[in-house]
């Protein structure tokens, strides 16, 4: 089992906050990074990039006027001396290329999952931004889900002795398509579930159970109109030999637990998705010091076998732990959260799970 990130302290005393420009205010850029941004100890949201005006103002109305926004990435890295990171929330299509650029003018980046097409592309960036000394971490904050941290505590003090299967879920119910380029066909978007949910449920069981061996995948377009993938099922067998059953479907009209994982000792079940994407959509937001990412009793997992089960506490949700540790990173040295080879370890994963789904076999993972 690897270890998960620990939230991080805050800067020194008296320290300038780090100055942050983010490309994209989109569902990525205004839901999730800026927030967690504004909320972050030691970094202070400086630039926004996007040509909508309606969110430029937007983003001025929730960030202060004080905020810069400008339309396009080159106004952006014409003034890189001003900034201290850049984060990329645009579309999966643009994430290499600007990513590449920042570290080309010298910014340790955040890129928004998935970090490139490829693994090959993240790698060639993880070497650059090794090459540069610069920091490259892609946002994985699943990591921080409610679920997932209980589930790592719980492994950790080996309450389900040796385990054998884990099963994770990240299903809705859409049953009409919304458009939009996370739902396009076109293969330069990187559509569809496998590279959008797929990212989240494998580097989860990565992160757990360590390194895949081999994957199987189906990969289906089940609505009518859908041009990308929309009911997506991988079975992952790692090295270590846990096997993860791992399902990402916006077709399903009754959700399954989100984790059931079985063990030599016992289960551990949890229906219900982490609370913090919908406190966040609501437009909640963090605050240091009071109660975030919690959920009721009666949402608890359950661990155990058959009749003998008990509730387990559900450990509280915490995304603002990932930019804590970004700050920790650039100020003090210490290693990323999400690292850029752990991305592409995970998209190792996803193409396989393409090519498996396409020929109709087992594929083995390589590198």
């Amino acid at each position: 089992m690897h270890a998960a990130t620990s939230p991080s302290p805050g800067p020194s005393a008296g320290a300038a906050p780090l100055r942050v420009g983010l490309i994209g205010y989109g569902l990525a850029g205004s839901v999730f990074h800026a927030p967690l941004i504004a909320a972050t100890d030691g970094l202070a949201l400086d630039t926004v990039v996007t040509s909508n005006p309606e969110r430029q103002a937007q983003a001025r109305a929730e960030h202060g006027d004080g905020l810069r926004t400008v339309a396009g990435p080159d106004e952006l890295f014409d003034a890189a001396g001003r900034l201290d990171l850049v984060v990329i929330a645009s579309p999966n299509r643009t994430h290499v290329p600007l990513a590449h650029r920042a570290l080309e003018a010298g910014l340790p980046v955040v890129v928004d999952k998935p970090l490139a097409a490829t693994a090959a592309e993240a790698d060639a960036l993880a070497d650059l931004a090794d090459a540069r000394g610069l920091l490259l971490s892609a946002f994985q904050n699943r990591r921080w889900d409610n679920d997932f941290r209980t589930l790592h505590a719980l492994l950790g003090q080996g309450a389900l002795g040796e385990v054998r299967r884990f099963e994770s879920r990240f299903e809705r119910w859409r049953p009409r398509p919304k458009g939009g380029w996370r739902e396009s066909g076109d293969p330069a978007e990187l559509g569809g579930l496998l590279y959008d949910l797929g990212s989240h449920v494998v580097d989860q069981a990565l992160a757990l159970f360590g390194p895949a061996a081999t994957v199987y995948a189906e990969a289906d377009i089940r609505r009518p109109g859908a041009e990308a993938d929309d009911d997506t099922f991988l079975a992952v067998t790692h090295t270590s030999g846990v096997r993860s059953h791992l399902w990402v479907s916006a077709t399903a009209a009754e959700l399954g637990p989100r984790f059931r994982v079985l063990g030599s000792d016992g289960a551990y079940v949890k229906y219900g998705l982490d609370p913090q994407e919908a406190a966040l959509r609501a437009g909640e937001r963090p605050v240091p010091g009071e109660p975030w990412g919690v959920e009721p009793e009666s949402a608890w997992g359950t661990l155990g076998a058959l009749d003998a089960v008990r509730p387990v506490p559900t450990e509280d949700g915490d995304y603002p732990a990932y930019y804590a540790a970004v700050a920790r990173a650039l100020r003090e040295g210490t290693p990323p959260p999400v690292t850029a080879r752990e991305a592409a370890a995970t998209l190792r994963v996803l193409e396989a799970a393409r090519h498996s789904a396409a020929e109709s076999r087992t594929v083995r993972v390589t590198g």
